[in-house]
């Protein structure tokens, strides 16, 4: 008989010639289980996702709630959904007053499609500023504002009048002008291997966007939720963005993106042409519900409160010969090798120890470190240990 794996490269769509291949049958808190009954601690997240762990008990509560409601009843912004408008409420009571409209999507990439559209609407402009090294989705739009042109050249023709600065570098700012509609830019940087802007850049990033009327476009699909030690990112600099992206841990396990500005900035959407925006699925009820419970868990339950702690102390216990630096904020790190088979052959001794980890698109030779808010510090001793060990035997070896 044909085995699910087997099944799975046949009938699946491949991302990749080495998918990690893991039947994972069920996951609770930061453990995933496969369908042997070995247990893996998830040292990543689902990507940035489960914030809060897997299936947290007051998400599947509020999913089961919602199921027998309503799923989906028309396409987003025709009708009024409760779960929506609650999700959107809590949301903008934790933001800065400026930050007071929210439009649901689907995804982080087409969160970055709505606020590039919304910019180029509501300014009138038509450039875009990137950075190098970025990473804001996949879809075409998106694309043509990631900062690697290895990803991109097969794909080209791309969006026009998309230029590219580079990251943490305050003389590359003078490059953002009046014909400038947007600059979009990772609050950190993700998938270049966790880059932490300093506090100087950000401040004389949000002063020229200011100056020159330009909308600054801050994504945090990776970065919020509590993962830097502040429940958005960009508060760890005293700026506020004039286009936020949200996507990842905003569903609490369910898959839902949004782009939040000002009331008057979102306006530009709703005419000339009307439908600025549209989207089937955004705001998927059961979505809804899934998010607002999982961002009541994380200010509930004071989730940000030790994210920082947690950071130091994989900070003070992974010290090792072959780590050459360790970057990030928070529960947001990357541990720098020296090349990508050091990586993969650390993350495949780690996963046979039941701890997964995973590297980044950018930068190859890091290991990713985003574990759930909720590991206690008993957990983050023994996933620093199997990492430890792993680098032993790699050592060992060589």
């Amino acid at each position: 008989m044909i085995t699910l794996k087997e099944l799975f490269l046949k009938n699946n769509a491949q991302t990749s010639t080495s998918p990690n291949m893991l039947e994972i049958e069920s996951a609770s808190g930061i453990y995933l289980y496969d369908t042997q009954g070995n247990r893996y601690m998830d040292l990543v997240s689902g990507f940035a996702v489960s914030n809060i762990g897997h299936r947290h008990p007051h998400v599947i509560e509020a999913i089961k709630a919602q199921l027998d409601k309503f799923l989906h009843l028309t396409v987003y912004g025709e009708y009024v959904q409760s779960p929506m408008v609650r999700f959107a409420e809590k949301l903008i009571s934790v933001l800065p007053a400026s930050l007071n409209n929210v439009y649901f999507v689907n995804s982080g990439a087409e969160a970055t499609e709505g606020a590039l559209k919304l910019a180029k609407r509501f300014t009138g402009r038509t450039g875009i500023i990137s950075c190098y090294q970025s990473y804001h989705g996949s879809t075409h739009g998106a694309l043509s504002v990631m900062g690697n042109e290895q990803y991109k050249q097969k794909y080209r023709p791309l969006l026009p009048d998309v230029s590219f600065i580079h990251f943490n570098e305050t003389s590359e700012l003078e490059k953002i002008t009046e014909a400038t509609a947007a600059v979009i830019i990772e609050t950190v940087q993700g998938e270049a291997g966790i880059r932490v802007a300093s506090e100087d850049y950000m401040l004389a990033l949000r002063a020229r966007c200011t100056e020159t009327g330009t909308l600054l476009i801050m994504d945090e699909i990776q970065a919020a939720f509590g993962r830097t030690g502040k429940l958005f990112a960009f508060e760890n600099y005293g700026i506020v963005p004039d286009i936020l992206l949200l996507a990842k841990a905003l569903g609490g396990g369910m898959p839902i993106g949004a782009f939040i500005a000002n009331r008057e900035v979102m306006g530009a959407l709703k005419e000339n042409p009307i439908l600025g925006h549209i989207t089937t699925f955004g705001g998927h009820p059961v979505s809804c519900v899934s998010g607002l419970a999982s961002l009541e868990v994380i200010l509930n339950e004071d989730l940000v409160k030790d994210v920082n702690k947690k950071g130091e102390l994989f900070r003070s216990l992974l010290i090792h010969p072959l780590i050459k630096e360790i970057r990030g904020k928070g529960l947001m790190l990357s541990i720098q090798l020296d090349s990508f088979q050091q990586v993969e052959a650390v993350s495949k001794h780690c996963a046979g120890q039941g701890l997964i980890i995973d590297w980044f698109l950018h930068c190859e030779t890091a290991m990713r470190i985003a574990p759930p808010l909720i590991i206690n510090e008993e957990q983050i001793q023994d996933a620093c240990r199997i990492i430890l060990n792993a680098l032993d035997s790699l050592q060992e070896a060589n």
